[in-house]
């Protein structure tokens, strides 16, 4: 039996990328029996193997040339191979693939060389390593981590209990031994043999000389490409609909890109509201004549939960977090813990009401507000404007008058920043709310051993005095853009958690395209401190507009819990063990990264949490604690278990 159309393979869609050459052999011989799919290079050798459906996974072909796309893409094999015409060398593949609307990889072999890369955003990564001195790459890094039987990296370990997170490009740093990271916007190259492992750069920001008013209409013609993408008239969608402006913007065009709605009140991380728990939600149809099963109705801007519950019921939990099991872990640690234990109760519901796939607001926050970093280069373009700006960013957010000034000042290139940043790395209170230069500055908790301090701050030191440079010259626009990248990650955990439930999910915001029509209008505009996400609010006007009225609320991440949440929320993390219990049997202090005595205190530290924290130094701590414990319970990886179907080859 091979797996096509409409059937889904165990696991989910999974790919492994294979050089052209004997060498590749090893790799080979360990994959095969573990995907249920095929694609040869012209040679006939093994190139692309791994789990997909025809829908999950197009290939193209013309001569010695093979171009396939893996993910939401708006052009079919018919159009790609039409474009596959001219294209000679890897350098081709991005023209071949100019104007393709999506979120997705690309994929090509070219008479024996192989190009790979991923998106914009981070939602779809790719990662390669060395098997036997022969390059292959994936879409999963714990799937090259057990081709190779790799360790996790203790410095990677430690540098994710760092916050409030790491410099780019450390953040997106692979988790094991020998596994590489190849960073949004770059693409991975090799000859035939597997050698070569060389990364370079594909994309680059456009040009930011657009106003909302002109960048608006084209930043709603992509949002409609992307979702159109994903809807079919009459499909039946979930989609989170709590007040939020990208989760309402999605909500709408899917209405009327013909799509019935079932919907709930339960925002994720990076939806735009401080990424809060709601109070309660619903499900039904919040549209008008985008109903499934019963009609909605519209919401009323005026309430604090504008959603209706009626007879259909909460969809969220409650205040407290569920008793939450050890899965499967991730390629990397999840910050959010209580955001993954209440995605199962939503996406239950939305599958029961017969929705398919789940359209996320994921990312949407992210790309259409730039960070306050861009007065920086406001200042010295238009230096009245620069100084209105910041005086507004600072009354807003509560900047200090001597850190405000230190920023404007500052010259210092990336990497003299990076080196200054690994300096506080041990400083355990936070500093006052200060204005970021190249971004935040990180920290390490006070629990913290030693030997972590240690392998951070040589991370940062070998970024800084290597060959490192930002994602743009400007550093408001690379503040920009590293969030967008890690919304764009946090969107990925999201869209696997609610597959690994039943319910495969999509975050558009995350595609190509709409993050490409947001870079495009001047940050200054699209960031302004007077207004409220004017440049979706802009893009937004004439598509019901009056309906589109999202809930504002304060900035500054999610509610801090009440006491006794800390206990529940690590007791939860760590598969319900009592709090001083797991303390006692910590990875994280069986690895020398977390002094024992020091967490226990935070642990056992009474009301408030942990002292000399705070929610977000804990939640990370958990985060990689609760990883180590599930990667203990999963040493394989699902998707490499054997397959019960046999490989179907693709010439």
């Amino acid at each position: 039996m091979t797996p096509g159309r409409g059937l889904v393979p165990r696991a989910g869609c999974w790919f492994t990328v294979l050089p052209d050459g004997p060498h590749a052999s090893t790799a080979v011989r360990r994959l095969r029996g573990r995907g249920c799919r095929t694609v040869a290079h012209a040679s006939g050798r093994p190139w692309l193997l791994g789990c997909w459906t025809d829908d999950e996974l197009v290939v193209a072909r013309q001569g010695e040339v093979r171009l396939a796309v893996a993910g939401p893409c708006s052009l079919g094999e018919a159009e790609l191979t039409g474009r596959l015409r001219g294209v000679r060398s890897p350098s081709d593949v991005e023209d071949a693939l100019r104007g393709a609307h999506g979120g997705f990889h690309a994929l090509a072999s070219l008479g024996g060389e192989v190009y790979a890369r991923g998106g914009l955003s981070g939602a779809r990564r790719l990662y390669w390593t060395s098997v036997d001195g022969t390059a292959v790459a994936a879409d999963r890094a714990r799937t090259l981590a057990w081709l190779t039987d790799a360790d996790p990296d203790p410095a990677q370990l430690a540098a994710r209990l760092a916050g409030p997170g790491l410099p780019y490009p450390l953040d997106g740093g692979a988790m094991w031994c020998g596994v590489h990271t190849v960073p949004p916007g770059d693409a991975l190259r090799l000859d035939r043999d597997g050698n070569g492992g060389a990364v370079r750069r594909w994309w680059l920001p456009p040009p930011a000389g657009l106003s909302v008013a002109e960048g608006a209409p084209g930043l709603l013609a992509a949002l409609r490409e992307a979702v159109s993408l994903r809807v079919t008239p009459g499909r039946v969608l979930g989609a989170d609909l709590s007040g939020g402006p990208a989760a309402t913007a999605l909500c709408l065009l899917a209405a009327e890109a013909g799509a019935r709605l079932v919907t709930s009140g339960a925002p994720g991380p990076g939806e735009g509201h401080g990424g809060g728990v709601p109070d309660a939600g619903g499900t039904g149809c919040g549209l008008p004549g985008a109903g499934a099963g019963r009609p909605g109705r519209r919401p009323d801007p005026g309430r604090d939960d504008p959603w209706p519950t009626g007879t259909h019921g909460p969809v969220s939990p409650g205040p407290g977090l569920p008793a939450w099991g050890r899965r499967e872990p991730g390629d990397e640690p999840s910050s959010g813990l209580r955001e993954r234990a209440r995605q199962r109760g939503p996406a239950g519901v939305l599958s029961a009401q017969g929705a398919s796939r789940l359209l996320l607001g994921h990312g949407g926050d992210a790309a259409v507000r730039p960070p306050s970093a861009y007065v920086h280069a406001l200042v010295r373009n238009r230096p009245a404007a620069g100084l209105w700006h910041t005086f507004g960013h600072r009354a807003r957010l509560g900047w200090p008058p001597g850190a405000t000034a230190r920023m404007l000042l500052d010259r210092g290139s990336y990497r003299d920043w990076l080196g200054s940043a690994a300096d506080g790395l041990d400083l355990a209170a936070e500093g006052p709310r200060a204005p970021h230069r190249w971004g935040a500055v990180p920290s390490l908790p006070p629990w913290a051993s030693e030997e972590c301090v240690e392998l951070v701050r040589d991370l940062l030191l070998g970024a800084a005095a290597g060959e490192v440079e930002p994602l743009a010259a400007d550093r408001g626009r690379h503040v920009w853009v590293q969030r967008i990248q890690r919304a764009g990650r946090a969107a990925a955990f999201t869209v696997r958690d609610s597959a690994a439930v039943g319910l495969p999910a999509d975050a558009p915001f995350c595609d190509d395209g709409v993050l490409d029509a947001c870079l495009a209008v001047r940050p200054e505009e699209a960031g302004t401190p007077w207004a409220y996400r004017p440049l979706l609010i802009e893009a937004m006007r004439g598509v019901r507009a009056e309906e589109f009225r999202p809930r504002v609320a304060e900035e500054g991440g999610p509610p801090v819990p009440g006491a006794g949440a800390w206990e529940e929320r690590g007791t939860a993390a760590v598969g319900g063990a009592d709090p001083a219990a797991w303390v006692d049997e910590s990875l994280l202090v069986a690895a020398g990264l977390v002094d024992e005595e020091a967490l226990r205190e935070a642990v056992l530290g009474g009301p408030g949490g942990p002292p000399g924290g705070g929610a977000g130094r804990w939640e990370r701590t958990l985060a990689v604690e609760a990883w180590l414990r599930e990667l203990a319970d999963h040493p394989v990886p699902s998707v490499v278990e054997p397959c019960e179907h046999d490989a179907r080859v693709t010439l």
